[in-house]
């Protein structure tokens, strides 16, 4: 199984700011990452 480009913090974390309100398209340009990896 292929490694995770983030900790278990950083998702733990990207997941509360999304809980929290923030736009889904927005945290994926703060963290670097595809709307696609975001729902996987």
């Amino acid at each position: 199984m292929k490694k995770s480009k983030f900790s278990d913090n950083q998702i733990i974390g990207i997941l509360k700011q999304a809980e929290s309100g923030t736009p889904v398209p927005e945290l994926c340009r703060q963290h670097g990452m595809s709307s696609a990896s975001f729902y996987k």
